[in-house]
């Protein structure tokens, strides 16, 4: 029998699926230390961000045949190395595109409402200061006309950029590869379906032009944004991460936030996960989350039948 560790866990109906198909699947979690001499005892793992596979694991488990990520990134598996040694890696780039992008959209919505820091004070002071919290608080905008920069066009960044043009934003987006600009918004549960053409635009032209910027790229070896790039961006934009820890070196973005470039900061992803820096935890002009953009109950189940079926027509092969 194909034994099977999920150690960052999958979803019930996913398990169940591997079961009926004659998997025995273990849910209990390893702690990285011991994985090399506890995952000798499987012939495949799940993960999510937390688990990371990487050579020296590998090396360490001979007996492995599969490595399953349950999302969009691989960058705590060593893809190409897994694939040398003849280990299929799969991942789930399309069951989680939706709620990583409501997320961000959440997030606008959050900005421009001043809902992050009202929701730290009120509490607080609301009871002794609501007049001038009301003060504080009563220069917000609409997003409806203002110009939205997507930094990457891959999945997520098509499912942000439809509930944005939903909302009436202009929508402008770059990729490093060649994309589609077009898109088919699908409107309420009858499903009318209308085309629409995002305009495309160089990552010069999105930092320097939009009022909000959103980042949807795999990791890279350096920031994409910097202290360059921040200086370069409209004053009092917004920037919003949900993508990668290490994207936006943390502090230029706390400079750039205390003297106003950046009026609004939104991540959900950090350089040093799971302990991220005390002054951009504390920072009032940014809102936080903890790495749950995939976080739905939605998304985890769609993420778990993906990610079931993969391994079932792996070992099928």
């Amino acid at each position: 029998m194909i034994k099977i560790l999920a150690n960052d866990g999958i979803d019930p109906i996913g398990k169940k699926m591997l079961e009926d198909a004659g998997f025995e699947v273990d849910t209990n979690n390893i702690p990285q230390e011991e994985l090399p001499v506890k995952l000798r005892n499987y012939d495949a793992i799940t993960v999510r961000s937390a688990t990371k596979v990487r050579k020296a694991l590998i090396d360490a488990c001979p007996n492995l045949k599969l490595i399953g990520r349950g999302g969009v990134g691989v960058d705590n598996i060593d893809v190409e190395y897994a694939k040398e040694k003849g280990i299929g890696v799969y991942n789930t780039p399309a069951s989680s595109s939706l709620s990583v992008a409501e997320l961000v959209v959440a997030q606008l919505f959050t900005g421009v409402r001043f809902l992050h820091d009202s929701n730290r004070k009120m509490p607080v002071d609301g009871t002794t200061k609501f007049n001038d919290l009301k003060k504080a608080y009563a220069k917000g905008i609409e997003l409806r006309g203002k110009k939205l920069g997507i930094v990457g066009f891959g999945r997520i960044g098509r499912e942000v950029a439809k509930i944005a043009i939903g909302i009436g934003m202009d929508v402008i987006a770059y990729d490093l590869y060649p994309f589609r600009p077009e898109l088919e918004l699908v409107l309420g549960t009858g499903g009318t379906k209308i085309k629409v053409t995002v305009k495309t635009a160089t990552f010069d032209e999105i930092i320097t032009s939009a009022d909000f910027i959103t980042l949807h790229t795999p990791f890279i070896d350096k920031a994409l944004i910097g202290a360059d790039e921040l200086a370069k961006m409209k004053k009092g934009v917004h920037l919003i991460n949900i993508s990668r820890g290490g994207l936006i070196d943390e502090l230029e973005l706390i400079e750039a936030l205390n003297s106003g470039q950046v009026s609004y900061a939104a991540l959900d992803v950090f350089d040093n996960e799971p302990t991220p820096r005390e002054e951009i935890v504390k920072h009032p002009k940014i809102s936080l989350t903890p790495h749950i953009g995939a976080a739905t109950n939605e998304a985890q189940e769609r993420i778990g039948v993906e990610l079931a079926s993969l391994i079932i027509e792996h070992f099928k092969k």
